[in-house]
């Protein structure tokens, strides 16, 4: 096969291009900024259908590797906002990637699509933006792309590993947290996660299957007293990790999401209900067994706080 990888720079793309040519398969690569190994440089976000017909021409598939940042407060209204970060640029892609023939996609998404559909009381697509954004990114993609293009959506939860310098955005506060003299605390809850190593082989096998399923990813479950654990065991200074009352997590941020809304801002990710999330247990299941430990103790290794880091979303 030949492969388009958008996002080919980042922590989760560049992994994907390195499963791809591992396995035999031709790849060119996209991104919006300069980087050794870039083929081409797009801003996808301003980038039409013309301007992508070209890139895809003589390609078999095409894998949405771009990240988006849920949590930073923009003026209200943020869905216009959104829609043109996270949905228009794949519509725009998989319409393009339609009339040049392409027949597989991977979009790289989110595991709030996968929590939607197991509990639509949570009423997550009403309450965020940004869950909103994804599951329109899902359905608009998929229809743009049309039956003869199948398209998988990699439903993805905390990403750990690095690749060169590339690295998770919380990784660096983390890194200087875990080895201060602060204590450490943490919620009852915690998240699926998964090595950036191994969402790219799951998402090459899509490829090579041209899947068109909804893929929630995840290694393993950890609850954020774990995960805190185990990363204050890779920075080299293992200590007890204490408890946050979960009232007090959920009033401080339903207390932020009111001073936002009195700003007149808004987050893709609601923090007057983010406590309720943050303090519930979302884990994935199936996981995919493979160990976690090797891509965490990658992503904090001794260099991990003096890099540029990534924005790839914690919580995809």
């Amino acid at each position: 096969m030949r492969i388009l990888v958008v996002g080919g720079s980042g922590l989760i793309g560049a992994h994907v291009v390195d499963v791809l040519r591992e396995r035999g398969h031709a790849v060119t690569t996209v991104a919006r900024t300069a980087r050794p190994g870039v083929d081409h440089l797009l801003d996808l976000e301003s980038a039409s259908i013309d301007d992508l017909r070209p890139l895809l021409a003589g390609h078999d598939g095409v894998v949405y590797a771009t990240r988006s940042d849920e949590q930073r407060p923009l003026p209200k209204p943020i869905l216009p906002a959104f829609r043109r970060d996270i949905v228009e640029p794949v519509v725009r892609l998989f319409t393009a990637a339609r009339l040049e023939g392409l027949s597989r996609g991977v979009i790289m998404g989110s595991y709030y699509t996968y929590f939607d559909r197991l509990h639509p009381q949570w009423r997550l697509a009403d309450r965020h933006t940004y869950v909103r954004c994804r599951l329109e990114q899902a359905l608009e993609g998929r229809a743009a792309a049309g039956p003869e293009l199948p398209v998988a959506v990699l439903e993805l939860p905390f990403i750990f590993g690095r690749a060169g310098d590339r690295l998770p955005n919380w990784a660096g506060p983390l890194d200087r947290w875990a080895k201060s003299r602060s204590p450490l605390v943490a919620p009852v809850g915690g998240s699926a996660a998964a090595a950036a190593r191994s969402v790219a082989e799951i998402a090459v096998d899509a490829l090579e299957k041209a899947s068109g399923a909804d893929i929630p990813v995840a290694d393993e479950n950890l609850t954020w007293n774990d995960m805190i654990t185990r990363i204050a065991e890779a920075v080299g200074r293992p200590r007890r990790v204490g408890r946050l009352p979960a009232g007090a997590v959920r009033a401080f941020l339903r207390f932020g999401g009111r001073m936002q809304a009195l700003g007149g801002k808004e987050s893709g990710i609601n923090p007057s209900y983010f406590g309720d999330l943050l303090t519930t247990e979302l884990f994935i299941e199936p996981t995919t067994g493979r160990p976690l430990d090797p891509a965490l103790r990658e992503t904090f290794a001794d260099t991990a706080s003096e890099t540029q880091h990534d924005r790839v979303p914690p919580s995809a």
